[in-house]
């Protein structure tokens, strides 16, 4: 029997679930792409992709998913024979160090683990090795999806600045942006990259490159940069289709817009507080679970952790029977342990991820947390109990204090 009838529910770490407002704005046939609203529409949603970027810098918008804007922000700032360094917190990092190997930019990697943030000791020794200033860029991934960790740039620009080194600092918030804070001029961030598909709750197919100053004049001393990928022309058009290098992905645009008119409406301080309260109903639950059984927060310490994504380790083979239970059984599909571990390897079943990104609300997480429950019964994992109500509580505090201040 199962009981997975009715809508299902996508609770994988991007894409995120698309709000309906989203896809409606979407349902429509296709505009003229030289003139008229679509112009205008693109032209409105830069100012606020800074906002949520909390930047004052530029954006280059792309039809591409992540890996496009990781291709982006390197093919305009390095060049191939010079140097990046890798702050690896999980795959995704290093993921975006094997496409500047691939680009003939050469790496050099600090992996500090699937478990543990950014050391900036370990980074302060490898900048004040680099005598020559070979490296060119630091890049680090702000929240690993892979990991669910949450690493503080700010920091590592004061490392950076500590040391006297003069190379850019680069992000990856594909995971985070519209999720947890991100204030990539406070914290000194010099380019920072992301996609529509996650906390902008919009379809994949759209990704941004934000930049400032220092980075525009790094792509000033470019000798050649790919056509496509040369922001020059995206960031200030003389015609519209040098927005896109072509014709404009035009309905993502539509869904875009309609997905920051709904940032923009609720707050975007409001919005990382929602995510707070909700990710920390998902630990709560998880660490009820694992008073009495093997489940255990991939990461430790709670400052740490992402609020977009929460990585989770079960053992195999426990973390694809639970995947497998609340799909087929009830509807809900969790994101599978990717990086954790290769496919081919047993342990690779020993782990999940839940996402909650986007558009969620306190139903919508609850009702994850109720199947994933059912799941633990019906397969016999051992797992403690009370992790509902825990849940429960966790959210329940945030609102009871909402309401005692409205009185």
């Amino acid at each position: 029997m199962s009981l997975s009838q009715g809508r299902d529910f996508l609770a994988i770490p991007g894409p995120s679930v698309m709000p309906d407002r989203v896809l409606r704005a979407m349902h429509r046939g296709a505009p003229n792409i030289y003139t008229g609203d679509i112009v205008d529409l693109t032209h409105s949603l830069v100012p606020d992709l800074k906002a949520v970027a909390q930047t004052k810098g530029e954006v280059a918008i792309y039809i591409a998913n992540g890996h496009g804007a990781w291709e982006a922000a390197l093919a305009n700032t390095v060049a191939p024979g010079e140097t990046v360094l890798v702050l690896a917190t999980g795959r995704f990092c290093i993921g975006w160090g094997e496409m500047a190997r691939a680009m003939g930019i050469n790496i050099e990697t600090i992996d500090f683990g699937k478990r543990d943030s950014i050391d900036p000791d370990q980074v302060e020794t490898a900048l004040r090795a680099d005598t020559d200033h070979k490296i060119k860029a630091v890049m680090a991934v702000h929240v690993d999806t892979s990991t669910s960790v949450k690493n503080d740039l700010g920091v590592v620009r004061q490392v950076m600045d500590q040391v006297g080194h003069p190379a850019l600092l680069f992000g990856d918030c594909i995971a985070s942006l519209g999720c947890d804070p991100f204030p990539m001029d406070d914290w000194g961030v010099d380019l920072m990259v992301a996609g529509c598909q996650k906390g902008l709750m919009t379809p994949p197919g759209v990704a941004f490159v934000f930049f400032n100053e220092k980075a525009k004049a790094a792509r000033a001393k470019m000798d050649r940069v790919s056509s496509y990928w040369d922001w020059v022309p995206r960031v200030d058009p003389e015609y519209y289709y040098q927005f896109f290098c072509g014709t404009a992905p035009t309905h993502h645009l539509y869904g875009l817009r309609e997905a920051l008119d709904m940032i923009n409406e609720e707050g975007l301080a409001h919005v990382f507080d929602r995510h707070a309260a909700l990710a920390g109903a998902v630990w709560a639950a998880v660490d009820a679970w694992g008073q009495d059984g093997p489940m255990e927060l991939n990461i430790t310490d709670p400052a740490h952790r992402s609020t977009a994504v929460t990585s989770v380790r079960i053992g195999a083979p426990f973390g694809t029977q639970l995947r497998e239970w609340t799909e087929g059984q009830a509807g809900v599909t969790l994101g599978i342990g990717l990086g954790m571990a290769e496919p081919t390897d047993p342990a690779w079943h020993g782990f999940f991820r839940i996402g909650h990104m986007g558009h969620v609300n306190v139903p919508m997480v609850m009702g994850v947390l109720g199947t994933m429950d059912a799941a633990l019964k019906a397969l016999g994992i051992p797992h403690g109990q009370g992790a509902l109500t825990a849940a429960a509580s966790a959210v329940a505090g945030p609102l009871h204090h909402n309401v005692k201040g409205g009185e």
